[in-house]
């Protein structure tokens, strides 16, 4: 009978957990770039939101009480804010991108995450967070430039942040796991 090595690495999820901030005035170009790339990342979840703001993940596997208590608790701490998209940057990464701006309620909801969720850097460590809503990924002919043409007159773009929301991103399975209200918003 075999058995199992103490020292093996334990299995990954093939999926992740994301708190971001929904940005539904994009959410069509978002989701047809995304069908673009990979149709097995666009959700068939009607309350799932492609275009986002990510204010912390990767995040948990799976939401406990405790866990929820506190989000819920964060998001009623953070009151709804306007913001602008209109200025396209890129990232040394290649990740073609708008920056909210402000971005104060952003980096605001972002803090508060991290501080209560220490075990659970942003973007794994790997990357400092900015508040930033992915466009596309630069490489052959897709530019800031050719990315601003795509996009048109789809920006400027002002929106109001009033939800934060747990997605799960897993090929073929992205869906919405739970929203929370900010600040007053009532479901």
């Amino acid at each position: 009978m075999n058995q199992p090595d103490a020292h093996a690495t334990p299995a990954r999820h093939p999926g992740h957990s994301v708190l971001q901030v929904p940005v539904p005035p994009l959410e069509e170009w978002v989701r047809e770039r995304t069908a673009f790339y990979d149709t097995d990342y666009v959700s068939t979840d009607p309350a799932f939101t492609h275009a986002h703001v990510t204010a912390l993940g990767p995040f948990v596997d799976a939401l406990d009480a405790e866990t929820e208590t506190t989000v819920a608790a964060i998001a009623a701490s953070v009151e709804p804010f306007d913001y602008a998209l209109e200025r396209l940057a890129t990232f040394p990464t290649g990740i073609i991108h708008l920056v909210p701006e402000p971005a104060d309620g952003f980096n605001r909801l972002t803090q508060l995450l991290m501080e209560a969720f220490p075990d659970f850097p942003p973007y794994g460590g790997e990357f400092p967070p900015a508040p930033h809503l992915t466009l596309d990924l630069a490489h052959g002919d897709v530019t800031e430039t050719s990315t601003q043409a795509l996009l048109g007159d789809t920006v400027p773009v002002k929106a109001r942040a009033e939800w934060l929301d747990l997605a799960w991103y897993e090929a073929g399975r992205c869906h919405l796991v739970r929203r929370w209200p900010l600040g007053t918003v009532t479901a």
